[in-house]
């Protein structure tokens, strides 16, 4: 998994275990974070910039809570990857009392790019929540997933995102896409992937999609987690 997305689940799986453990009485659920990282040659090397906006209690002052994400949550839920050189911004605009869809309501589906690589991958646009597995919008992205993973695995790769597409009615996809960023033969993985079936009832079944899992992709994204069929 990217190490942004992967680090920001951390930091709001940090808030809501303080919430919930009433450690800290005035955390409220609304909460989003944000993880900037150096790369160099495309490796990690360094945390840069911490964004934490967490939804409070209205007694609480904002510079309780910045104390709060910078002495407790980060050096905690960041492990070797904190550094007291680190930016924070808390609650960059203010006050967060008021939360939830009481002050921010729509029904355009969760944002996919939380729930998937944090921007690192391209994705189609369809949101997850909400769709049943016969929808490609959800099962194919596991599936596209569970390849890359089997391609990394494999050792043809180190790094490897697939792209396969769609027409309506039609179960085989119209084309599938494999690229490796000059981590691996990308041939060779496309060969690999094409031995697949990427039918929407093929997928469901060999990932089990009909089964109760989806409760707990309600948080912290659906990718990168033991437990789900695709990552296992």
């Amino acid at each position: 998994m990217p190490l942004p997305i992967f680090l920001a689940h951390r930091l709001t799986k940090g808030l809501a275990d303080d919430r919930k453990s009433g450690r800290y009485s005035w955390l409220r659920p609304d909460a989003k974070s944000q993880v900037s990282v150096l790369y160099e040659d495309g490796t990690p090397v360094a945390v840069t910039d911490v964004l934490v906006s967490t939804q409070h209690s209205e007694e609480i002052e904002q510079t309780r809570i910045a104390a709060y994400v910078r002495e407790d949550l980060a050096p905690r839920v960041l492990g070797d990857w904190f550094h007291h050189g680190i930016q924070y911004l808390v609650n960059p605009t203010g006050s967060f009392v008021l939360g939830g869809p009481s002050a921010d309501c729509g029904v355009t589906g969760r944002k996919i790019i939380a729930d998937t690589y944090g921007g690192a991958a391209r994705h189609g646009g369809g949101a997850f929540s909400g769709k049943d597995p016969s929808k490609v919008d959800r099962s194919a992205a596991y599936f596209c997933r569970y390849v890359a993973r089997q391609i990394v695995k494999q050792g043809l790769a180190s790094a490897a995102e697939i792209q396969v597409a769609y027409a309506i009615g039609i179960a085989k996809p119209v084309s599938l896409k494999v690229e490796t960023f000059g981590t691996g033969d990308r041939r060779e993985a496309l060969e690999f992937a094409y031995r697949f079936d990427f039918r929407p009832s093929a997928i469901i079944e060999q990932l089990g999609l009909l089964s109760p899992i989806y409760r707990q992709t309600t948080n912290y994204g659906h990718f990168g987690r033991s437990g789900l069929s695709w990552e296992d």
